[in-house]
């Protein structure tokens, strides 16, 4: 069974680029097959990775609201969903990446959610590192969308609310019972180390972070240039730290 790491934190964090950073260090350090998902409505992983989803799991579960009178090949709809979801997968040679798309809105969608979670629970199962970006917030923690966690990466970025958000994480994995192996707080675009009132915050919720993640230039001009954070310079400081994180945490080791 490969190992699932699932980033999750505040909205603005960073937790996007956390992920695409922690999906290049696999590819680029360790053999072994890689999926990406992006579990946030607004879809920006793909543009962090430099590919360009076409179709996304919610809009395949906003067909089927559809009423399908003729199935292609006489499938049911269960093997039509299954066929669709794979069929929006994007493939690269370092990675695959499938997009959740926005939640669900008015209508019954129980038949679909639950047959779209097998797919890609099975989907998910046929490769070897599984980074799941997820919404920000609680949702798909709270909707047991994330399924288990070999890793729980939560990012904190240097203010009060972000330790609170990080608090509400990990307590509610615990009132879940959602499976998870470790719980990593990570401090992003760090100077000099967290301001005294996060870092307060962060140890009245008995948390520690496990690792910071320095504030780099080279990852703000690759964002104000609409580039693909994969082609981030090596000796990047915000990079070589998340490559620490994969190596020092047992999630790969660096080649």
């Amino acid at each position: 069974m490969g190992k699932t790491i699932v980033v999750t934190g505040k909205g603005g964090s960073g937790k996007t680029v956390i992920s695409a950073l922690i999906i290049k260090a696999l590819a680029e350090s360790v053999p072994g097959t890689i999926l990406a998902v992006d579990a946030d409505p607004n879809c920006n992983l793909d543009r962090a990775l430099g590919v360009a989803v076409e179709q996304t799991v919610g809009s395949i579960r906003e067909d089927m609201l559809d009423e399908i009178t003729s199935l292609p090949g006489g499938m049911t709809k269960a093997e039509y969903l299954a066929y669709r979801t794979r069929e929006s997968l994007v493939e690269t040679d370092q990675f695959d990446l499938i997009a959740m798309g926005r939640p669900e809105g008015p209508g019954c969608y129980c038949y679909a959610n639950s047959i779209l979670r097998q797919v890609v629970d099975k989907l998910a199962g046929e490769y070897d590192y599984v980074v799941v970006d997820c919404e920000a917030g609680l949702e798909h923690l709270s909707r047991r969308t994330a399924g288990r966690a070999d890793y729980l990466i939560v990012v904190v970025d240097p203010s009060v609310r972000s330790a609170e958000t990080a608090r509400r994480v990990v307590e509610l994995t615990a009132s879940l019972g959602t499976p998870i192996g470790q719980t990593l707080v990570v401090a992003n675009r760090c100077r000099n180390g967290l301001p005294p009132a996060v870092q307060k915050a962060l140890e009245q919720a008995g948390l520690q972070i496990a690792a910071e993640i320095p504030e780099d230039e080279n990852v703000r001009a690759l964002d104000d240039a609409g580039e693909p954070l994969l082609r981030i310079a090596e000796d990047s400081p915000a990079y070589q730290a998340v490559r620490e994180i994969v190596r020092n945490s047992g999630i790969a080791q660096a080649g």
